[in-house]
């Protein structure tokens, strides 16, 4: 990936319009053309803030393309992922990234919605990561594989708590990223099932916007909670600021 392909998704929550079926990371491959939802700020953000470390069993859930699986992988080199996503193409394609990849004996993805999942597995996991569709009132695309990527009438945050709480070891860790809005209700919501919020990263795309986006920790253990604040851009358009390239130098180009 050259840095030009890093600036077209600083703003966050951006998807990549450009013509580039792939995207290039330091240890791996992302094809997303036959993906509804292209590589973007979020999950590069999501996988990289992750604390992976010890973990043996991780989970993906709507894996998309593969690139949380991937990034778990290299950032867990003692642990097997598995990898969910309801959409067959997107599925198919994340096989294929993960395949292609160094990695491929430790990644296992599965064409499964979440209640599939849960009727099919017992194995229970240290770390689950996700970064959910969240639109639940917002416009309809016609491309159908593109709104279920992107709203959550497959994959509203209730049901993706309440699966967790199955899924997780009694010292496993949820994390997510969602808008402003989304994380606040996630937090009341994991609350009522017994999921404490350990910590939480509010992201702005500059020092003095509002923040758009947070990075969620939960957990069935009780910890102290813990929360802090980045931003992505430095004065001048795309000049990234010192934390944020701290957070994603083992994964992009030229950082």
């Amino acid at each position: 990936m050259n840095l030009v392909l890093v600036t077209q998704r600083v703003t966050i929550g951006s998807v990549n319009d450009m013509a580039n079926p792939y995207f290039q990371f330091k240890q791996f491959t992302v094809w997303h053309d036959r993906c509804a939802m292209k590589v973007g700020t979020d999950s590069v953000l999501l996988g990289a803030w992750t604390d992976f470390r010890g973990a043996v069993n991780i989970l993906d859930i709507g894996t998309g393309s593969g690139i949380l699986a991937l990034m778990a992988a290299q950032k867990a080199p003692n642990a097997q992922i598995d990898a969910i996503d309801i959409d067959a193409a997107a599925a198919e394609q994340a096989r294929e990234n993960c395949s292609r990849s160094q990695w491929k004996e430790r990644i296992t993805v599965y064409h499964q919605s979440v209640q599939e999942f849960v009727d099919t597995t017992t194995k229970r996991y240290d770390i689950i990561i996700s970064n959910p569709p969240y639109f639940s009132k917002a416009l309809k695309s016609p491309d159908k594989q593109r709104t279920t990527a992107r709203h959550d009438d497959h994959l509203d945050i209730k049901t993706l708590l309440e699966a967790a709480n199955q899924f997780l070891e009694s010292t496993g860790s949820l994390n997510l990223i969602l808008p402003a809005e989304e994380g606040r209700q996630s937090i009341r919501e994991a609350a009522r099932l017994g999921l404490t919020c350990l910590h939480q990263t509010f992201v702005k795309p500059t020092e003095s916007a509002v923040y758009k986006r947070c990075l969620l920790c939960f957990s069935k253990s009780l910890s102290p909670y813990y929360e802090d604040e980045f931003f992505i851009e430095a004065g001048k358009r795309h000049s990234f600021s010192h934390d944020y390239r701290q957070l994603t130098q083992d994964f992009y180009l030229n950082f």
